[in-house]
């Protein structure tokens, strides 16, 4: 019987383990190749798409006869076209950009077809031949009934928060949306950069709430709605809660909860995942700006002062 070959260290016996095997129980690497990769191709994309836009908005203007208009040609202390064309009401920025890359948007007399234009205040600009001037901002604040819907126009037709804001020549918005039942602080402006600022979760504007409540909450309960619950899948950012008051005979429960988020019937949500449900609900405090001596329906301009006071929150120059 032919004796085996011994091992002169080109390959390893059987009996040793292999170095590459993972351990049993090691975490798996992540493999973000892929990820990356998918991240680069659609940035990539939209480079492409924006250039391919461009490009077009340029030949429909050469088609017409009307050259470009050079960067240089205009104001270069004022400010960007699109922002122009936003604050005069007529649409948003995104939507404006769009107007720009179609060749659209004039600015005295000549087509831009480009971002990166400023205009300034002696500048003249027309949207499909319709001239725009930028629209004085307004910002108020509505005491919302219950029973109306935070809306400007509803199918259904419903009543909505239109009739009790005054007519001031422009489209006052709502900042957020408090639901049907909901009454209390509501915010509404013509100001797109503001009320974008103040809805957004990340500067941390407070809204206050009034609630009761069905039953009375443990401090299992209050701890759970202190530091967040999950809503659709999400975790709530942590709140502040306080118990008002207990009425243990009607078995329920006044609490006052601040939080910094702005989602659908998130208030409501909280606290029929704690198993307390909702009664009655008010908001009470938006930021710095109180409802108190405020009638329901109710509606009031704020002066430059309140005004200042909110931009300065959310990180925007003063007026």
């Amino acid at each position: 019987m032919a004796e085996r070959p011994r091992n002169d260290g080109s390959r390893p016996p059987r009996d040793q383990k292999r170095r590459s095997a993972p351990k049993r129980g090691a975490p798996k690497k992540q493999v973000t190749t892929v990820k990356k990769t998918l991240n680069k191709d659609r940035i990539v994309a939209l480079r492409k798409n924006r250039q391919d836009a461009i490009a077009h908005a340029k030949e429909m203007t050469q088609r017409m006869g009307v050259q470009p208009l050079a960067k240089k040609a205009i104001s270069e202390d004022g400010e960007r076209l699109h922002v122009r064309i936003a604050h005069s009401g007529l649409c948003s920025r995104r939507a404006a950009e769009k107007l720009i890359f179609e060749g659209r948007v004039t600015v005295n007399g000549d087509v831009v077809a480009e971002m990166g234009v400023k205009v300034g205040d002696s500048d003249e600009v027309r949207v499909d031949g319709m001239l725009i001037t930028t629209a004085k901002i307004y910002t108020v604040v509505l005491n919302k009934p219950t029973g109306v819907v935070t809306t400007l126009s509803d199918p259904q037709g419903r009543p909505t928060i239109v009739k009790y804001l005054p007519q001031y020549g422009v489209q006052l918005k709502p900042v957020g949306r408090l639901d049907m039942e909901t009454e209390g602080l509501l915010v509404c402006t013509n100001d797109g950069e503001l009320a974008l600022r103040l809805a957004h979760p990340r500067y941390g504007v407070e809204k206050e709430y009034q609630v009761v409540v069905t039953g009375i909450p443990d401090d299992k309960a209050l701890t759970k709605l202190r530091d967040g619950v999950f809503v659709e899948g999400r975790k709530t950012l942590p709140a502040k809660v306080d118990i008002i008051h207990a009425e243990p005979k009607s078995n329920t429960t006044g609490l006052r909860i601040t939080i910094h988020e702005g989602r659908k019937r998130q208030v409501r949500l909280m606290c029929e995942f704690v198993g307390h449900p909702v009664i009655s609900l008010k908001r009470i405090r938006y930021g710095m700006l109180y409802v108190h001596g405020m009638r329901p329906g109710e509606c009031k301009l704020l002066g430059k002062k309140e005004v200042d006071e909110l931009r300065k929150m959310v990180g925007l120059p003063t007026t």
